[in-house]
């Protein structure tokens, strides 16, 4: 998420804890943060109140902190600060209506957000009422399906308010998410389409999608939407693939407008609560233990968990577990949790570590029940047939076997202050994946 505005900040921080922390060194560290945030698209005059800030506050040190820890902190504040607010997400029955113009990822936005209230135990039901995009029908009937709610459409209807008055009387849910039509820019045929459909409906959240990476021009198209249709929610997409997202976060800031949700991958699971201090935490490197856990607490089997803790599982559970993290997100975005993403992005190895956690799955499940269960009977002929089974070479299953004994081994010998120490950091390097 932002990579490389992280990396910069994460790289200015780092050469201030190297230094001495005097005029200079915070000179250093505000002409970096500068060039990180312009480089992120961040409007200029914001940029330049914020190094003021900076160093204004820098040299009043308050007792109980050291020069640096102070540093660190009023650049953490003042980062917190232009990073605007975020809008409350309540769990009860509502209907949203999600706008915005093409290529905002408005429809696959529609389906993450079903999930998400999936998850919190409410029911949701997905309403196309795209009618202009030809391929949004088949596009959210698919993602509905996907993820298992109810979805209504019209495949040919041209009048989106028919089609929502149709579907109000068919499908039904605490959490009705209507995914309305787009176009090129805000024009009066799209706040006249949009007004009829909210006509409808009347709609107890009207959100705005924005792509991050149209940057500042987040500003000028959040304040459009919000003084033609009354949109006050956003939820900005795209976080994970672009270099802009601060601009088009700190633009929305600029408005007023509050940020509901961000979207940080491709998968209906890749949907987060926006809160301006966990985001800067993370862009800095502090860890997000909270969000790790709650979606860790969402995709882990508790009972192979229980098990892998005390040192007593089979292959099954094993398997289990590499399945649960793949449902948590890429590699990339659990170390970020983790507080391990700045050396996970030094060696730049992540995307090779997933590839083989997917051949270890095959492997495992090229394996007899009697091998899953009792890995130990699993002999170098056996490794020959599991190879060839799985087609993965046989010093991968060598190393599948090697690292779930090493695991096995650590988990029986760890108590709860040496895992404490040794973090999660210690396990992926278990895991053999050093970074």
């Amino acid at each position: 998420m932002l990579g490389g505005l992280s990396d910069k900040l994460r790289g200015a921080i780092d050469k201030l804890t190297r230094s001495g922390a005097d005029k200079q060194a915070i000179e250093d560290l505000v002409r970096d943060i500068q060039r990180a945030l312009l480089s992120s698209d961040v409007d200029v005059r914001l940029v330049m109140e914020l190094s003021e800030k900076i160093k204004k506050k820098a040299n009043d040190v308050p007792s109980g902190l050291t020069r640096k820890e102070h540093i660190v902190k009023v650049v953490y504040e003042e980062l917190t600060a232009i990073m605007g607010t975020s809008s409350p997400v309540e769990l009860k029955p509502k209907k949203i209506l999600l706008v915005g113009l093409y290529g905002s990822g408005k429809t696959s936005t529609a389906a993450k957000l079903a999930r998400f209230y999936q998850k919190k135990g409410l029911k949701p039901c997905l309403i196309c009422c795209d009618t202009v995009r030809p391929a949004a029908y088949e596009q959210l009937q698919q993602l509905a399906k996907k993820i298992d709610v109810p979805f209504y459409g019209e495949k040919g209807e041209k009048d989106p308010s028919k089609v929502l008055r149709n579907a109000l009387k068919q499908v039904h849910g605490d959490v009705i998410i209507v995914d309305s039509s787009g176009r090129n820019a805000l024009d009066s045929e799209l706040i006249t389409e949009i007004k009829e459909i909210n006509n409808v409906i009347h709609a107890d959240e009207k959100i705005l999608v924005i792509p991050s990476d149209i940057g500042q021009a987040a500003k000028q198209q959040a304040a459009a939407f919000h003084e033609a249709l009354g949109v006050s929610d956003v939820i900005v997409t795209k976080l994970d693939a672009t270099a802009k997202g601060g601009g088009a976060l700190t633009a929305c800031s600029l408005t007023g407008a509050k940020v509901k949700f961000i979207a940080v991958g491709e998968t209906p699971e890749d949907l987060q609560q926006y809160d301006p201090e966990k985001f800067v935490s993370r862009l800095l490197g502090f860890p997000d233990l909270a969000a790790l856990l709650e979606k860790a607490k969402s995709v882990v089997d508790e009972k192979s968990a229980k098990k892998m803790i005390t040192g007593d599982f089979t292959m099954d559970d094993f398997l289990t577990q590499l399945e649960s993290m793949q449902k948590m997100g890429s590699m990339g975005q659990i170390l970020e949790m983790a507080g391990l993403g700045g050396m996970a992005a030094k060696k730049g190895n992540l995307k090779e570590h997933e590839a083989k956690m997917k051949r270890w799955k095959y492997a495992i499940q090229s394996m007899t029940a009697e091998e899953r269960a009792n890995p130990e009977i699993i002999s170098s002929s056996r490794m020959q047939r599991i190879a060839k089974g799985s087609g993965i070479p046989e010093s991968e299953v060598r190393e599948l076997i090697s690292n779930y004994n090493k695991i096995k081994k650590m988990m029986k010998q760890l108590n709860p202050a040496k895992m404490k120490r040794g973090g999660m950091g210690n396990l992926f390097r278990q895991m053999g994946m050093k970074f």
